[in-house]
């Protein structure tokens, strides 16, 4: 066995079948060893979590990041020290709001070329399914991007146009013989009302009735019927209605090439307890009710949905319109990309849910999502070096100005939640620690 260059170890490291005692041997940034708490290596340096956790770097598949071209609603170096102060040491960037899109070549070698340098954690990228570029999905996946998102309602930006059944009918043919992934913004235009009753847009029920359920159990089942009639992997993104739920199961069941994800605010927020004007709760599809928060829990329980993820979204903190609490105008996107790990292990912890699943949502199944395993994910020989030390008792009350997030505002400015971040490790290298982070961005772009 070749001498390590640093042994980490805990009473509590998460593998992928157990929670055990265990030393893991790190040389040049990947994992060599699993060995026993005792086996260490005289004359190595050792990294001792005590009763901490040291579980995989977590990997987040959906965070916006926005650059070029927005890079003052966040950027690439903001974002990713964000992450590692979250544990995450693995993102991909979504193809919008950046100017340009990820949507032509052209467009992902700017993206490129922005974030070059700037990643304190390893980035990867997913390209954009707009009508009329579906010559330019084989250039991007074999320049590197890992998949392809589309939208089938409006996204908020003009420079990213959702899709019609019938541009899908054009692109997921060549989505499938590239062998590529299909992520879907899933609501469909016809159930969403624009809400101008003139009355009521500042309440958080008006809003919420304004994006029914049926809206996305509409766009599920179109994805669904698509992805079996043209056999295209197919993902739907930031599940929010859980009566969509039965649909994907049933479709899975039948061998429908079909995935889902969530994410934190469903899981930990309800629309009963959103108060009026409160612009920083508002995210596309909303955070629905109580009940519906349940039922989601439900089916990552039966594991219909696979993962976690946050759909970081910020924007500046004007554009949430605070002062007037205009629900209907204000940008929706909830930035909660440091918070992740904690959000969902409170609330998890709360239903009986284990460490173990807790790492299957927010390490395994993102990076297989992305094809990024047997890389990320776990903690394994031959993995990279990526491990977050973190102790789930502990609590803390989240103060927006401790966000690395370029914008600071949040709904969950006051929650007390359970787990911190103590350190984070990416390849080996120690990549923040406390409060401290290393001097210059070392994350790699990830390219298929």
């Amino acid at each position: 066995m070749p001498r390590p260059d640093l042994i980490i170890r805990g009473q509590r490291v998460v593998l992928p079948q157990t929670i055990a005692p265990r030393s893991v041997h790190i040389r040049e940034e990947r994992i060599v060893f699993v060995g026993d708490y005792d086996d260490v290596v005289a004359g190595c340096e050792v990294v001792d979590a005590g009763e901490s956790i040291v579980m995989p770097g977590l990997v987040d598949t959906h965070v916006h990041i926005n650059a070029p071209g927005r890079t003052e609603w966040e950027g690439f170096r903001s974002a990713t020290l964000a992450a590692a102060a979250g544990g995450v040491t693995t993102v991909v960037d979504m193809p919008l709001n950046s100017v340009p899109p990820t949507t032509t070549l052209a467009g992902f070698k700017t993206k490129l070329e922005t974030a070059r340098h700037e990643c304190f954690v390893d980035v990867g990228f997913w390209g954009g399914v707009v009508p009329g570029n579906t010559a330019e999905l084989a250039p991007m996946f074999a320049a590197g991007v890992v998949g392809f998102k589309c939208f089938l309602v409006p996204s908020g930006v003009d420079e990213f146009e959702y899709v019609t059944e019938a541009n899908l009918r054009e692109a997921m043919p060549e989505l499938t013989r590239l062998g590529a992934l299909l992520i879907v913004h899933a609501e469909l235009p016809g159930p969403i009302t624009d809400g101008a009753h003139d009355v009521g847009r500042a309440d958080y029920q008006s809003f919420l009735d304004s994006r029914p359920r049926a809206a996305e159990n509409e766009a599920v089942e179109l994805i669904i019927r698509l992805s079996r009639e043209f056999d295209t992997r197919a993902h739907i993104v930031h599940l929010s209605s859980a009566d969509a739920i039965p649909l994907l199961r049933r479709a899975q069941a039948a061998g429908v090439k079909i995935t889902a994800e969530t994410c934190p605010h469903y899981l930990h927020f309800a629309a009963e307890e959103v108060p009026a004007g409160a612009t920083e709760f508002k995210c596309c599809p909303p955070i629905r009710e109580r009940d519906n928060r349940e039922e989601l829990w439900d089916g990552l329980k039966d594991r219909t949905i696979g993962l976690i993820v946050s759909d970081h979204s910020p924007c500046p903190g004007e554009m949430k319109l605070r002062e007037s609490g205009d629900f209907m105008k204000a940008w929706g996107g909830i930035a909660s990309l440091q918070l992740r790990l904690p959000v969902v292990w409170t609330e998890a912890r709360r239903r009986g849910f284990s460490l173990l699943d807790l790492t299957r949502w927010l390490c395994a199944n993102p990076a297989r999502q992305v094809s990024f395993e047997p890389r990320k994910g776990s903690i394994a020989i031959g993995q990279d070096a990526d491990l977050v030390i973190w102790n789930p008792d502990l609590q803390f009350t989240v103060t927006p100005s401790t966000l690395q997030h370029r914008h600071k505002i949040t709904p969950y400015a006051g929650e007390v939640l359970s787990g911190v971040v103590q350190q984070t490790f990416l390849r080996g290298r120690k990549i923040y620690d406390g409060d401290k982070f290393i001097d210059a961005p070392m994350g790699h772009l990830l390219l298929k």
